[in-house]
């Protein structure tokens, strides 16, 4: 109905974050054929509102950013519930880079640093908010900002 975000697993199937429509997931083929659709309007377990963000990690294990209910749903390719984590103010978006490690932007505005089993590495303010994220090679975030337009936030090892 009205999509907010779009990830791929690692057969090329494409899953829909349909946030501003229908609160639900939906999975296609590569082809773009209808294989199945999970969630419904609420605030329970399998349940959205405002679906912002997916991600499809290496294990096919979708990570969705519900907004308006401050968490991140975990689930497998089937769209079957495996977790929920909480601690967020409204996520925006989810990336998780070549070395399991997760980012969520929220709307404090800050973007948090997570582990694959979702406890909080770190946190730190967003340079002007982070309604969408993504990461490079290097360990570089962009951040979709409020009024900056792409806004990167350089890795450095310290």
């Amino acid at each position: 109905n009205h999509p907010a975000d779009v990830a791929t697993d690692t057969s090329g199937n494409i899953y829909v974050a349909d946030g501003y429509g229908n609160s639900a997931i939906h999975k296609f083929t590569s082809r773009g054929d209808h294989i199945l659709s999970w969630g419904a309007p609420g605030a329970g377990i399998g349940q959205f509102t405002t679906p912002h963000g997916i991600w499809v990690d290496k294990e096919n294990t979708v990570y969705v950013a519900d907004r308006e209910n401050d968490c991140i749903q975990v689930f497998d390719s089937n769209g079957n519930f495996i977790t929920r984590w909480g601690n967020f103010y409204h996520p925006m978006d989810i990336w998780m880079d070549h070395e399991d490690v997760v980012y969520v932007t929220d709307q404090v505005p800050r973007f948090t640093v997570l582990d694959i089993k979702g406890e909080i590495l770190a946190r730190g303010r967003t340079p002007d908010g982070g309604h969408g994220l993504y990461g490079d090679s290097r360990g570089n975030i962009y951040l979709a900002a409020s009024t900056r337009g792409i806004v990167k936030m350089v890795r450095t090892n310290t």
